[in-house]
């Protein structure tokens, strides 16, 4: 790969992670996915390249790490609503009461009641 080549390459992947960055900030998953596709060649072209042309390369390696943070605690945000929703879940199917002496029961299978019309 030649020096302009991998200066292009490098110059096209650190305007990826600025759009991916945006993406990342905005929760826009769909073009996280769509930009992932294009990251991973122009990464894979980079990786080609000689090992003593890497100087260059930092800038581009502090946007890659700054957006796996994002990535990371865009991951830790899902869990934490995924967990969230999932107690949400068991909250609606049993419900915990605690007696006089403070033991706690679990009263479970509650039946939703809907009010039912007749004519």
């Amino acid at each position: 790969m030649t020096k302009d080549n991998s200066a292009a390459v490098s110059e096209a992947l650190s305007n990826l992670l600025d759009l991916e960055r945006q993406a990342l900030l905005a929760g826009d998953l769909k073009t996280i996915g769509i930009l992932l596709e294009e990251k991973s060649v122009l990464v894979g072209q980079l990786a080609n390249q000689n090992a003593d042309s890497g100087d260059g390369l930092q800038p581009v390696q502090a946007k890659l790490k700054r957006n796996q943070e994002l990535f990371d605690q865009a991951l830790a945000g899902i869990r934490n609503v995924a967990d969230r929703l999932g107690i949400l879940r068991e909250i609606r199917r049993s419900m915990n009461v605690y007696d006089a002496q403070g033991r706690r029961e679990v009263i479970a299978e509650l039946q939703e009641r809907r009010l039912e019309k007749k004519a």
